[in-house]
C-alpha cells in the first residue's frame, strides 16, 4: 500500500499540466530557467585573514554596525522582505508588516522568545501514528516526512524552524538510510532535537545530536563495542570521524577567519589524524537504544507485539561492560584508562568544543546556508567571534550566532553585482511557495512524500539527504563556469544540471497550479492510477486582489517571493506574457487561478528569484 500512494502521489503532483502555460508564458520561463546556469553567487574571497582577538578597525566599524542594525527599522518593504527571507520561510505582506513596526533586534527577540508549536512528535501522535494495528506506522518511515512537511509549510516558529533545517545540512542524519522500528518517531524527535536546541547552545545540541538514536543508528553508534584482542575487533570509527570532519573542526586548521591555515610548504595543516580518529572512536562504544523499560505492546488483530516507542525520544543508554576502558588521546587531549563512560563522554565533547575551529567552521556553513556562498573572511570572522563570545563570557550561543549572521553589515547590503548572495535550495522554494501562497492540508495531514528524484521531482527533501555530506559540499565549486574560474563556492549547484532544471519548472508547474495530490480514499486503486484529491493546495488569497492587473500582480510577488529584485526587463516580460490572455473581474476562477499560477511560476524560474541577493 505504501509504495502504490508514494508513487501515486508522485505521478500526479508531477504530470498535470498548468492549463494558463500558453506560448508566451512558456517562452518567458524557459528564457528565465535558462539564465539559471549562468547566474552566480558568492564573493570573490581575496579578502585577507583577519585576527578576531586583535579587533582591528575594521572589525570595530563592522560591530558598531551590526549594533546599528539590531536599532534599525527597515527603510522599505523590499528590505523587511530580504532581511525575513534570510531569516525564515516567507515574507508576506502581513509578515512584511509586522517587522516594520518595530527594528530588527525586536523582531529577533521576539523570535528567540516565543513559545514553541507543537513537535514533530506531537503531531505523530495526533495524527494516529502511534497506534499498534495493522497499519504498520511502526515499520515505517512514511509518517516522517509527512510529519516534516507539516512542521515546515505550516505552523509558528518559522525563524527557529528555518534554522533548525539549517543546522539539519550539517548535523546530517537520512530517511533514506533507515530501517527499525518506530524510525519515523526517532526522526520526528530528532527533527524536534534541533528546533529545541536551535535558539540555546552549541554544546548542549552537540550533545543531544551524539547520543540520539536517530544518529546512533545512522552513524553506526548504536551498537559499537569495544575493542577485543582475540577475535580483532575494533571500535567503530563511523561516528568519531564524521564528529570532527562535518560537525566541529573540520579537515584542515583554521584562521578565526575562516581561511586554512598553511604550513612552511603553503600547504594546509591537517586538524586530526586517523590516531585521533581510532581514540577518539572509543569514546562512543557501550551505546545502544534505551530499551530499559523492556514494555512490548501487542498490536491489535495480532498474536505477536512490537516493543514500546519510548527508547525512540530516549538518549541511547550506555552498557558500561561494552564501553572501552583504554586510554584515549586525541588532539593532544589524554582522557585516563578507566574512566567511566559519561566522562569520557564530557571530555570528548567539551574538547571539541573547545576547539578553535568551531566557530569558524560553523559560523561559515551558516553564513552559506542563510545569505551568501562565499561570505568574506572578515564576515566569517565576526560571527566566529560571536561564537567564541556572544559578549557575556559564553561560548557557543547560538542566539549570538543567528543575530550576528543576520545583522553583520554584508548580511544587510545588497549586493551590486552578480557575486553576492546564494541559489535558493529547491525545497526551500517549494516551503517558500506554500508559506507565501497560503497553502494548507485538506485533513492536516500533509501527505507529501520526499521530493528527492531528479527525473521527476526537486532533487531534494528534508532529512532525506543521500550521505553523511549532506546535498552538496560547503566547498563545491560548479565546472565549467565563471565561478570555477574564479574559484568561488557555490555549494546548491552541485543539484543543478540541465536536467535538474527542467524538471524543477515542470514539477513546480503543477504545484503551484493545482497542489500536491494524494489518492483518494474512497476510490478503489488500480495499480497506480486512479482518482486523485488535492490534499496541499494554496489559497491565493492575497494574489487573488491583483488578478485583473498584471502589472500589480507580478510586483506582488516580486516583493514577497524575491524581495523587489525583479528587474524592469523581467517584470515587463512577464506582463506582456499574462496580458497575451485578459482577465477581468468576469473571468471564470479557473482563468484567475491560471493567471496566477503562471505568475508564481515565471517568478519562481527567474534568475533573480533564483539567485537570492
Amino acid at each position: 500500500m505504501l509504495a502504490t500512494e508514494s508513487k501515486a502521489n508522485a505521478a500526479s503532483a508531477d504530470a498535470r499540466p498548468c492549463a494558463a502555460a500558453h506560448t508566451e508564458i512558456k517562452t518567458a520561463v524557459s528564457l528565465s530557467g535558462a539564465a539559471l546556469l549562468a547566474a552566480c553567487g558568492g564573493g570573490d574571497g581575496d579578502s585577507s585573514s583577519s585576527d578576531q582577538a586583535s579587533q582591528a578597525p575594521e572589525s570595530i566599524t563592522s560591530q558598531i554596525m551590526a549594533d546599528l542594525a539590531a536599532d534599525a527599522v527597515p527603510a522599505n518593504s523590499a528590505e523587511a522582505a530580504r532581511f525575513l527571507q534570510q531569516a525564515q520561510f516567507s515574507s508576506t505582506n502581513a509578515e512584511i508588516n509586522a517587522l516594520r513596526l518595530g527594528t530588527y533586534g525586536q523582531w529577533l527577540t521576539q523570535q528567540f522568545d516565543a513559545p514553541q508549536g507543537q513537535t514533530g512528535w506531537q503531531w505523530l501522535e495526533a495524527r494516529g501514528y502511534g497506534k499498534m494495528d495493522s497499519h504498520g506506522y511502526f515499520g515505517n518511515t512514511y509518517p516522517a516526512d509527512f510529519m516534516l512537511w507539516n512542521q515546515l509549510l505550516s505552523g509558528p516558529d518559522m525563524m527557529r524552524k528555518r534554522m533548525a533545517l539549517a543546522l539539519s545540512e550539517v548535523f546530517v542524519v537520512s530517511l533514506q538510510a533507515t530501517q527499525f522500528s518506530w524510525a519515523s518517531h526517532a526522526f520526528a524527535h530528532y527533527w524536534d532535537t534541533l528546533v529545541k536546541y536551535a535558539f540555546g547552545n552549541f554544546r548542549q545540541l552537540l550533545q543531544a545530536v551524539t547520543l540520539h538514536p536517530a544518529m546512533g543508528y545512522y552513524l553506526n553508534t548504536k551498537g559499537n563495542q569495544k575493542e577485543n584482542p582475540e577475535t580483532g575487533r575494533l571500535p567503530d570509527e563511523n561516528y568519531a570521524r564524521e564528529v570532527m570532519q562535518l560537525f566541529t573542526i573540520g579537515l584542515h586548521k583554521l584562521n578565526p577567519d575562516g581561511t586554512e591555515k598553511l604550513d612552511a610548504s603553503g600547504k594546509p595543516i591537517e586538524t586530526y589524524t586517523p590516531s585521533d580518529v581510532s581514540n577518539l572512536a572509543r569514546v562512543f562504544t557501550g551505546y545502544d537504544f534505551d530499551r530499559s523499560d523492556g514494555v512490548r505492546i501487542p498490536v491489535t488483530g495480532q498474536s505477536w507485539s512490537v516493543e514500546s516507542r519510548t527508547f525512540a525520544r530516549k538518549p541511547m543508554l550506555l552498557d558500561p561492560a561494552m564501553h572501552s576502558n583504554l586510554a584515549v588521546t586525541f588532539l593532544g587531549v589524554t582522557i585516563a584508562a578507566n574512566t567511566p563512560g559519561p566522562d569520557a563522554l564530557k571530555k570528548a565533547l567539551d574538547t571539541l568544543f573547545r576547539h578553535p575551529n568551531v566557530g569558524p567552521f560553523f559560523a561559515k556553513q551558516m553564513i552559506q546556508r542563510l545569505v551568501t556562498s562565499n561570505p568574506s573572511p572578515a564576515y566569517v570572522g565576526r560571527v566566529a567571534a560571536k561564537f567564541n563570545n556572544n559578549g557575556a563570557g559564553v561560548r557557543g550561543d547560538l542566539r549570538a550566532v543567528w543575530s550576528a549572521v543576520l545583522l553583520d553589515v554584508e548580511a544587510r547590503t545588497v549586493p551590486t553585482d552578480h557575486k553576492g548572495g546564494k541559489l535558493r535550495e529547491p525545497m526551500l522554494r517549494l516551503i517558500q511557495w506554500a508559506r507565501t501562497c497560503g497553502a494548507t492540508s485538506a485533513a492536516d495531514s500533509w501527505k507529501m512524500f520526499p521530493t528527492t528524484s531528479v527525473d521527476s521531482q526537486l532533487g531534494q527533501s528534508p532529512l532525506h539527504a543521500p550521505s553523511v555530506f549532506n546535498f552538496f559540499r560547503p566547498g563545491f565549486i560548479p565546472p565549467g563556469t565563471v565561478m570555477a574560474t574564479a574559484r568561488t563556492p557555490a555549494p546548491e549547484f552541485q543539484l543543478v544540471n540541465e536536467i535538474t532544471v527542467g524538471v524543477y519548472l515542470n514539477y513546480m508547474q503543477g504545484v503551484i497550479r493545482w497542489g500536491i495530490y494524494c489518492p483518494r480514499p474512497d476510490v478503489p486503486q488500480v495499480g497506480y492510477e486512479g482518482p486523485y484529491l488535492p490534499d496541499v493546495t494554496a489559497s491565493y488569497a492575497q494574489e487573488k486582489r491583483y488578478v485583473t492587473d498584471a502589472a500589480a500582480l507580478v510586483n506582488h510577488l516580486s516583493l514577497v517571493l524575491c524581495a523587489g529584485q525583479l528587474s524592469s526587463a523581467t517584470k515587463t516580460l512577464m506582463i506582456n506574457a499574462l496580458n497575451a490572455r485578459p482577465v477581468t473581474a468576469d473571468s471564470s476562477p479557473d482563468d484567475k487561478l491560471n493567471r496566477i499560477g503562471a505568475a508564481v511560476l515565471m517568478v519562481m524560474a527567474s534568475a533573480e528569484y533564483l539567485i537570492q541577493k
